[in-house]
C-alpha cells in the first residue's frame, strides 16, 4: 500500500476507535454503571463534597466511619417510594439526618447512600436530590 493511502487508513481508524470508545463511556455513565472512580452515577444533577454544608460533610464523615450517629433513626431503610432516585431493590439505599441549626427535629436534609457506594444529598425532605460526587 502507498504511504499516503496507509497514514490514512491509520488516521480513519484511530478516528473511529475515538468515536467508538466515547460513545461506550457515554452510555456507561447513563446507564448507571460505575464511572472510573467505582461510584454508580445517575442522571440526577450533582453536588461536589465541598460544595454540601458543612453539617452534611460532618454527617458524611460519620457515615464513612461508622457512626455513631446522632439519631436512632440513622442508617435505618430509605423505601424510595416517591421513585426520585435510581430503582434497587428495598434495602438497598439507608438514609441519614443531617442535622439543621435551628430545627426542634430532624428537620428536612438528608444524605441517603446506596449499597454500591452512590450517595444522595436532599434538603427538601425527600422532594428532590442531587447525587454527591466523590
Amino acid at each position: 500500500m502507498p504511504r499516503g493511502r496507509t497514514l490514512w487508513f491509520a488516521i480513519a481508524f484511530a478516528t473511529l476507535l475515538t468515536f467508538f470508545a466515547a460513545g461506550f463511556c457515554a452510555r456507561s455513565l447513563a446507564d448507571g454503571e460505575p464511572d472510573p472512580a467505582g461510584t454508580p452515577r445517575s442522571a440526577l444533577a450533582g453536588v461536589a463534597v465541598a460544595d454540601l454544608p458543612e453539617p452534611a460533610r460532618a454527617t458524611l464523615d460519620l457515615i464513612d466511619a461508622g457512626g455513631p450517629f446522632p439519631y436512632p433513626q440513622d442508617g435505618s431503610i430509605f423505601g424510595n417510594r416517591e421513585g426520585r432516585l435510581p430503582e434497587r431493590p428495598r434495602g438497598y439505599y439507608r438514609e441519614y439526618t443531617v442535622p439543621t441549626p435551628g430545627e426542634p427535629d430532624r428537620g428536612a436534609r438528608r444524605l441517603v447512600v446506596g449499597q454500591d457506594g452512590d450517595i444522595y444529598y436532599t434538603d427538601d425532605h425527600y422532594r428532590s436530590f442531587r447525587q454527591v460526587l466523590r
